[in-house]
């Protein structure tokens, strides 16, 4: 059976989701496209039963696919999972019916997200209009930027999605860096750093990342993002020159971190980049800082792919593979740059991080450490945002992680490292109807989910190819003039 909309074609377009977006999509020159791309208004659809029937869900605390009876979601909320016994008239809802070969996923939880790109020699910034879509198009129905160069314009970005203005994930805002890797940044007194961190938790962001910060910053931001009840994660060093070793932020309460474990195998007499390469998974060193990241509940976002994109032989690893044009939603000017030859970011030491990446990975993850994905690739116009979620989780499989728990990995684990598993993560009653559609078998094969068919987030019905369509040609370098 195809994949259907009671009432609509596959590929049918519906109407605009309202005179608001139209109107703020007209002043980005999108209006027509990126509006009719919505199967659903995000707010309207709420009100009406969503009911998904046919195919297998995924159910990732089990790993297993399950026969979908039915799935039903109202209010935004899934109601059933595996069941069309329920108490709600569904008579007018809405309806997906799934061919036998469609498996129903959680919505992907990336928690390295960037919105800010590198293009045409202009400083990183986000990229608010096309890059929400590219992410949305992937099943990556949640992102956490892990720090933002421009905040504010992420947190009224945030404000549309919620609107309905703008297709989007939902943007898990994490206001600017804690570190020196902030424009202009300089070290903050205790109260300040509080005022920031009180700022930023009244405007709804969901926690912060420290970013070469020295050790009072990082112990003042985790004091003080608890104190919200919000995570913190770092990008953090080996203690050379005033950094951070993982390993230290871990006793001081910090929540999640990013690229190295730290410890002892990441002396402070020379930088965690150049410790990386000789660091291995069967020596005490490694054992020591997986016990203590375990004991303290610290979830590891390793960020494989990462290193893949920077190096020189890297950018040939198999996770890097094209399965569409990236191509095609880049602005005329940036594509004719990027064909140009564009950057030149071509860094050997990120080849010798990359080849021992992967055992690191693999050891943590089966000893018991909690993995999340992360992508961290801001794009110089290949390897765009959102495909990039696609291409961690191969990489974590080509790792020797088997499919199911990468699935674990880039849906439950990331809702739990962010607290919220209560309403993310997996296809559960009572938590959020986040969720997307692919065909084949991911547990035979991880790279089934590249071929995204529709995205379900808060109930809102979005088509996949139709939202791609809508931003082709789409991003431009921010900047001036933009």
């Amino acid at each position: 059976m195809r994949t259907t909309e009671t009432g609509a074609s596959p590929r049918r377009r519906a109407r605009p989701a309202g005179s608001v977006a139209t109107g703020l999509l007209a002043a980005a020159g999108l209006a027509g496209s990126l509006a009719a791309a919505l199967l659903a208004g995000p707010v309207a659809a709420q009100d009406t039963p969503l009911v998904v029937t046919g195919g297998r869900w995924l159910d990732v605390n089990t790993g297993a696919l399950v026969d979908n009876e039915g799935i039903v979601a109202v209010g935004g909320r899934l109601l059933t999972v595996g069941s069309l016994d329920v108490a709600v008239d569904l008579g007018d809802a809405r309806r997906l019916e799934l061919s036998d070969d469609q498996v129903v996923l959680p919505g992907l939880i990336d928690l390295h997200a960037h919105y800010n790109v590198q293009l045409m020699g202009r400083p990183r910034r986000e990229e608010l209009v096309a890059t929400p879509v590219l992410w949305l198009a992937n099943g990556v129905t949640s992102t956490f930027p892990a720090g933002a160069y421009d905040p504010e314009g992420m947190y009224d970005l945030r404000l549309r999605i919620q609107a309905g203005e703008h297709p989007g994930p939902r943007l898990l805002t994490s206001g600017p860096y804690f570190g020196q890797t902030r424009p202009g940044w300089t070290p903050l007194s205790r109260d300040s750093l509080f005022a920031e961190v009180d700022f930023w938790a009244a405007r709804g962001a969901v926690g912060f990342k420290a970013k070469n910060a020295d050790t009072q910053t990082v112990r003042w931001l985790v004091e003080r993002a608890h104190h919200h009840g919000l995570t913190v994660t770092g990008h953090l060093g080996s203690g050379f020159r005033g950094s951070v070793n993982p390993r230290d932020a871990v006793l001081m309460g910090i929540d999640r971190i990013e690229h190295f474990l730290g410890g002892a195998a990441f002396p402070d007499d020379r930088t965690a980049y150049a410790s990386f390469p000789e660091f291995r998974p069967d020596t005490p060193e490694f054992d020591e800082i997986v016990a203590l990241f375990k004991a303290h509940d610290v979830t590891y976002d390793p960020t494989v792919t990462a290193y893949a994109y920077y190096g020189i032989e890297g950018k040939s690893h198999p996770a890097l593979e094209f399965w569409t044009d990236e191509s095609r939603f880049l602005a005329p000017d940036v594509r004719a740059w990027v064909e140009s030859g564009g950057p030149d970011f071509n860094v050997a030491s990120f080849d010798d991080i990359l080849n021992v990446k992967c055992p690191l990975v693999r050891a943590f993850h089966e000893a018991g450490g909690r993995l999340a994905l992360a992508t961290d690739h801001p794009s110089w116009g290949v390897w765009l945002p959102g495909f990039v979620a696609h291409r961690e989780m191969h990489a974590l499989t080509l790792c020797g992680i088997p499919e199911s728990d990468v699935l674990r990995i880039a849906t439950l684990n990331g809702a739990r490292a962010l607290g919220m598993s209560d309403h993310l993560g997996s296809l559960e009653p009572g938590k959020w109807a986040d969720l997307f559609v692919v065909d084949g078998d991911p547990l035979a094969d991880i790279r089934v989910t590249r071929d995204v068919r529709w995205v379900v987030k808060s109930g809102a019905i979005y088509d996949a190819a139709a939202l791609l369509e809508s931003i082709e040609g789409a991003l431009t370098a921010p900047g001036a003039g933009n």
